[in-house]
């Protein structure tokens, strides 16, 4: 249906090109420098209008984040445990029906069950990070190492998720927003903002993106090549290194102190 209009052709047509580029770049890396050379022409991905990122990448990480919650020990899981995973994979599952492949459609109920989503996920890790470290505070619960560090680990990359998720679906009014708005000022500013002329002409922020931005940022604890631009993003970026310090200090401290 969407082919049928302009925007449709020329995004077709933009994803042929694409194909053939990374063909190109694999077995004619001399056409793929002649291609890099008419980009720096082109207006770049992220300042035009596109079909959309994706919605593969971020429905695999939701996943993962849903397993690692419904899988934490009994002693810091939420209870009953089919409650959050089982709300959390409906709330996935109307998405992915509704919209399943490019993230392109604009509905203001679709964005509420999106932020529902998150939020869930969200609570559901504070409730059960709030237990560990009282727990590590009092020195109770978990006595195990292994087990210490593996729960520890899989809130803390639950945590990781939790924000990459809220850093992806605010910046810039979210991802529908970026592909079909994108004359907004950024929330974040990647490389490939900031020096166009060394990013190929069809990038776009996506998924991935904001996973490496809370991934370093957990890891760092600060930013690293990406900058908040705006003050929500400070702020949040600041809280998840405040939460990810917190969770490996205790974590680390207390099975050392167990081993001892």
């Amino acid at each position: 249906m969407i082919r049928s209009t302009p925007l449709g052709a020329a995004i077709g047509g933009g994803m042929a090109n694409t194909r053939r580029r990374w063909i190109d770049r694999l077995l004619d890396p001399s056409a793929n420098v002649v291609h890099k050379l008419q980009d720096s022409v082109v207006e770049p991905a992220w300042r035009r209008v596109t079909e959309g990122e994706s919605r593969v990448p971020v429905t695999i990480a939701i996943a993962v984040a849903i397993v690692l919650e419904a899988t934490l020990a009994a002693r810091v899981a939420n209870q009953p445990r089919w409650l959050v995973a089982g709300l959390s994979g409906a709330l996935l599952v109307m998405l992915i029906a509704v919209n399943p492949r490019h993230l392109n459609r604009q509905s203001r109920w679709l964005r509420g069950l999106s932020l529902l989503l998150i939020a869930v996920m969200s609570v559901a890790n504070i409730a059960a990070g709030a237990r560990l470290v009282i727990d590590l505070v009092n020195g109770q619960g978990i006595r195990d190492p292994g087990k210490l560090l593996v729960t520890g680990g899989a809130i803390w990359l639950t945590n990781v998720i939790v924000f990459s998720l809220w850093y992806w679906e605010f910046d810039r009014g979210g991802p529908v927003s970026r592909a079909l708005v994108p004359d907004t000022a950024p929330d974040f500013l990647f490389p490939q903002m900031a020096s166009p002329e060394l990013a190929p002409a069809d990038w776009e922020a996506e998924y991935i993106d904001y996973l490496y931005v809370s991934f370093t940022n957990a890891m760092a604890f600060s930013p690293t090549d990406v900058m908040p631009m705006s003050r929500w993003t400070k702020l949040t970026m600041l809280l998840q290194s405040v939460v990810s310090l917190l969770i490996a200090v205790l974590v680390i401290a207390r099975a050392v102190n167990i081993l001892r």
